[in-house]
């Protein structure tokens, strides 16, 4: 598989806000694939049929789990023919819990509800569950703080990842990490790490390039942090939020796709050009409306760039 050097990185991707000098070149130079977008459905339904074809009406083919508890099995077959029968992908099982939280009671009731969102991942044909590795923060469970930095971190990380997964074994669902702008994993270097460390065939990476972007060095010359990131994790990658990052009042601040200085073009020639098909996720806004722009935006540098949509 080809690589492109750091240098060619750093000359070919000068960014200014977003703008391009230069075009953008992929990590990974395989055969462009469709590109899985995927977001959340404003629609007054919990009918799996009516939710995979708004999902469709949408331009969506990558999807988040609708509401349905493990145990509903009949739901969970319902949810998987329905939304195979309009080629839409269940991206993504959030289990968004503290796994470090200090006290040990409620440490254990959240290592108990990944788990079960492993399962569920499992069970329903997700490509992933996925969580943050916690913080030591107390009193915000995805908060900053200096011990999140130390080496008891990393190997309560690594610990609490190989229970979840060996309490699971599962045969397709991944379990993931979203990478994080004051706790690791906050770059590709550190994702290696835990994936070596964890070392289990079920851990694989999820890219949230928004979340990382914590610096000038960065923010400036995020194409060249896109590429880096893709062409370490690449053969790992799972699935990928789709969000954008801004500057406001000196310090930087999340925004929907377009509203930033994310080089998206470059953004999306990495995951569609990944061995493997991966969903690229919007999240965090607040409205329909709000989607629509953002999925308007996403689907018009897709076509800029010659990338249909699956």
């Amino acid at each position: 598989m080809p690589f492109v050097s750091r240098r060619y990185f750093l000359r070919s991707s000068a960014v200014l806000t977003g703008g391009l000098l230069t075009p953008p070149v992929p990590a990974f130079l395989t055969e462009q694939k469709p590109l899985r977008l995927g977001g959340p459905v404003f629609l007054n339904s919990d009918d799996p049929v009516e939710l995979a074809r708004e999902h469709r009406r949408l331009r969506y083919s990558a999807a988040y789990i609708p509401e349905v508890k493990l145990t509903d099995t009949a739901r969970i077959d319902a949810i998987r023919k329905a939304f195979a029968e309009q080629n839409v992908i269940i991206a993504e099982v959030g289990a968004w819990v503290n796994m470090l939280d200090q006290d040990a009671t409620r440490r254990a009731k959240n290592l108990a509800y990944v788990t079960e969102r492993l399962a569920l991942a499992e069970a329903v044909g997700a490509l992933t569950c996925v969580n943050i590795a916690g913080s030591y923060n107390p009193t915000h469970w995805d908060g900053p703080d200096a011990r999140n930095m130390s080496a008891q971190f990393f190997e309560e990380t690594v610990e609490n990842c190989r229970r979840i997964i060996d309490a699971v074994k599962p045969k397709r669902a991944k379990f993931a990490l979203e990478m994080m702008g004051w706790s690791p994993p906050d770059g590709a270097d550190a994702y290696l790490k835990f994936i070596r460390a964890i070392d289990r065939p079920a851990f694989g990476a999820h890219i949230d390039i928004a979340n990382i972007i914590n610096s000038p060095d960065r923010y400036y010359n995020n194409t060249a942090l896109i590429n880096d990131t893709f062409r370490k994790l690449g053969r790992w990658v799972v699935s990928a939020h789709a969000k954008d990052i801004t500057g406001k009042d000196g310090h930087f601040t999340e925004t929907m796709p377009g509203r930033g200085g994310m080089d998206y073009t470059t953004y999306l020639r990495n995951v569609t050009s990944l061995p493997q098909s991966v969903p690229l996720m919007l999240e965090h806004l607040r409205t329909a409306a709000e989607y629509d722009e953002a999925r308007r935006y996403v689907i018009r540098k897709a076509d800029e760039a010659s990338i249909p949509l699956a």
